[in-house]
């Protein structure tokens, strides 16, 4: 769900190129072989064509190798309905077997990655221009980090609040400053965590528990789980923009998200009950950042984050479906080729990239300009 947001120095100056692959694989500490996924869903870009899949069955995020490092991302542009069927061709699977779990742009290439499932069997399939083609994960360098906060794989709850929270272990992933954040369910007494991993990955911690005012729900709550997130700077700090479902927005400063600590967060938006965030990405347009959040039931949502870092938080009950905070509004209720955005990420400066269903679940993977 992440591109490139923002690197250090001293790694910005690595893989400008595709022949620098195996030199960044030793910098990185990745080593050549076969990463062992048993499920493959959030994506994030890091440095020199590195890309982070989080597989929430194992507990665990790889850094897979991709040497995809070169290309002109301002050229890229994409038009490809049916990409669900396409891909199964690519795999030799049922179409209605194939779910995309996550579509990313390689910031240095403008180059597509898609995670999907075909049926139990994790795939990578790589989109460049209009070849749709998949990525072989055997004899790559790659590294792996294994969560030590894992959920149980079980069953919990009854009827249809049952659950198992080793599906949500790893929601969404974002690479900041030479770290990967990982969001998502963890074993602890407090469930909902955001885990911050050193990249090249040395020892890995346990999250940090967090806790927000659900306006939707009036009360606090400390087992609602991140669905996607964007780090975003507000007065030159690091922070975290979370949206959780039923639909609160909520900010977190960085420097408080340490292992094992537990963080109430600002809920600075609630953006109507009844609906799930699916991804969001931030953007520049007319000398200002919007926030653009793709949704279950509410559409896209450009959101204002004027002020955000002033908002002084929700904290108390916002009845019958109704919205309060960062104002916002909708774009596919004046934009039909917004309608039905399941996933997007930034493109360019410019552009979008989105991918659509339509009622029957044909998936449509485009580009649209920043609204």
């Amino acid at each position: 769900m992440r591109t490139l947001w923002k690197i250090a120095c001293g790694l910005a100056l690595i893989g400008l190129a595709s022949g620098a692959s195996l030199r960044a694989a030793d910098q990185y500490g990745l080593t050549k072989g076969t990463p062992d996924l048993k499920s493959i869903g959030a994506l994030a870009f890091g440095p020199a064509g590195i890309l982070f899949a989080g597989d929430s069955q194992s507990g665990a995020v790889f850094a897979l190798q991709t040497g995809d490092a070169s290309g002109d991302p301002s050229a890229a542009r994409y038009d490809i309905p049916g990409l669900n069927v396409k891909i199964a061709e690519v795999l030799g699977a049922d179409s209605q077997s194939v779910a995309i779990a996550d579509v990313v742009v390689n910031p240095l290439s403008g180059n597509v990655y898609v995670s999907v499932m075909a049926g139990r069997q994790p795939a990578l399939i790589r989109v460049a221009g209009n070849e749709v083609s998949r990525v072989e994960l055997k004899d790559i360098p790659f590294a792996k980090a294994q969560l030590v906060d894992v959920p149980p794989d079980r069953t919990e709850g009854e009827g249809p609040r049952a659950r198992n929270p080793r599906t949500a272990t790893i929601t969404d992933l974002a690479f900041v400053d030479g770290y990967l954040l990982v969001s998502g369910m963890s074993s602890a007494a407090d469930p909902s965590a955001v885990r911050s991993i050193e990249f090249p990955f040395s020892e890995v911690k346990p999250g940090a528990s967090l806790e927000i005012y659900h306006g939707a729900h009036g009360r606090v709550e400390n087992n609602a789980t991140v669905r996607t997130f964007v780090p975003f700077i507000i007065n030159g700090e690091p922070n975290v923009l979370a949206g959780f479902t039923c639909t609160p927005l909520v900010r977190f400063p960085l420097s408080e998200l340490k292992p094992g600590e537990k963080v109430r967060g600002t809920t600075v938006a609630e953006l109507g009950n009844r609906n799930q965030p699916l991804d969001m990405i931030v953007y520049q347009k007319d000398g200002k950042t919007w926030l653009l959040s793709a949704n279950t039931a509410r559409g896209i949502m450009k959101i204002n984050t004027e002020r955000i870092g002033e908002n002084p938080g929700i904290n108390e009950p916002i009845r019958g479906g109704g919205t309060a905070g960062q104002p916002y509004e909708r774009i596919d209720e004046r934009d039909p080729a917004w309608k039905g955005v399941v996933q997007l990420d930034k493109l360019n400066d410019e552009l979008a990239l989105v991918l659509t269903q339509t009622d029957g679940g044909a998936l449509h993977l485009k580009s649209l300009p920043l609204p």
